[in-house]
C-alpha cells in the first residue's frame, strides 16, 4: 500500500504530552483500533515512546508545546508524514518543580507564570492548531471533521490551598475548552474538556499501579490511565446529537 493510500485508510490521532500515563494509554488503545498515532514531548528519549513506538508503531516527535513556532512545526510536520490529525489530545499538566504546595505569600510569580504558560498556554497553542487544521478536513459522512480533547485536573473545578498557580492555569484551561466548544462544535469538530478528579494510578513494572505522590493503588481508589483512555475513545466517536462538552472522571472512593 502506497504511503498515500494508507493515510486515506486510516485516521490520524495525535496525542501531545508523553508520559507513562494517559498519554501512552492513549497512544497505545488509538493504535490498536487502526488509527496512525503521533506523540509530542519535550523529550522524545523516553523509555515509554520508545516502547510505543516497537510495540505499535507510534511516531515520536520533539515538541515544546509552550513554544508558538514549535506547535505551529509539529502540527505541519504530522500532517506532511501521516495526514491531518482528526483527533488531537493535549494532556500537559504544566506544574513546574518549586511551585508545589506554595502558599499565596510565598509563589514565585515567576514559576506561577510558567506553569500557566505550560498548560494553559500550550493548550491554546494545540487548540489552535487542531482546530485550523480540522476545518480544513473534509466532513465525513456524519458531518465531523475532527475532536479535540483537553486533559485537565481537580483544579479546574476547585481552587486548593496554597494551589493558586495551578488553579488559576486549570480555569483557564477549562475557559479556552468552552470557547473552542461554543466556535468549532457547530462547524463539526467535537471539543471535550476533562478534569481527572483524582490521583492516576500509573502502571508498575511488577503490574501494579501507584502515583508519586499517593503511593500504591488499593481497590481501584486512583484512576486508571487505561480506562481513561477508553473515555477519550467514546468522546472522539459520540454522535454529534449528543456531544458531551464535560466529563469529570473519578474513582468511585473519591471524596468530592
Amino acid at each position: 500500500m502506497a504511503p498515500s493510500d494508507r493515510r486515506e485508510r486510516r485516521e490520524v490521532a495525535l496525542i501531545v504530552g508523553g508520559g507513562p500515563g494517559i498519554s501512552a494509554s492513549c497512544a497505545r488503545l488509538f493504535a490498536t483500533n487502526g488509527m496512525a498515532v503521533a506523540i509530542a514531548a519535550r523529550s522524545t528519549d523516553k523509555p515509554v515512546l520508545h516502547e510505543l513506538e516497537r510495540a505499535h508503531g507510534v511516531r515520536r516527535y520533539g515538541c515544546d508545546a509552550s513554544d508558538p513556532a514549535a506547535v505551529e512545526q509539529l502540527f505541519s510536520t504530522v500532517g506532511r508524514d501521516l495526514g491531518a490529525p482528526t483527533l488531537v489530545v493535549h494532556n500537559i499538566d504544566g506544574r513546574v518543580p518549586g511551585i508545589f504546595g506554595k502558599r499565596i505569600v510565598d509563589a514565585d510569580p515567576d514559576l506561577a507564570f510558567d506553569t500557566v504558560r505550560s498548560a494553559a498556554f500550550s493548550a491554546f497553542l494545540v487548540g489552535q492548531q487542531a482546530a485550523r487544521t480540522m476545518l480544513e478536513n473534509k466532513p465525513n459522512d456524519e458531518g465531523v471533521r475532527g475532536s479535540i480533547i483537553f486533559t485537565n485536573a481537580s483544579a479546574a473545578l476547585k481552587g486548593f490551598p496554597a494551589s493558586g498557580a495551578f488553579a488559576m492555569a486549570c480555569h483557564a484551561k477549562s475557559g479556552l475548552a468552552q470557547s473552542m466548544a461554543r466556535e468549532l462544535m457547530p462547524q463539526g469538530i467535537h471539543v471535550a474538556n476533562v478534569p481527572i478528579d483524582a490521583a492516576v494510578g500509573l502502571p508498575q513494572e511488577d503490574g501494579t499501579r501507584a502515583h508519586r505522590r499517593a503511593g500504591p493503588t488499593v481497590d481501584d481508589n486512583m484512576a486508571d490511565p487505561d480506562r481513561i483512555a477508553e473515555i477519550y475513545l467514546q468522546l472522539h466517536r459520540q454522535h454529534r446529537s449528543t456531544w458531551a462538552f464535560e466529563i469529570v472522571l473519578r474513582p468511585w472512593v473519591e471524596r468530592w
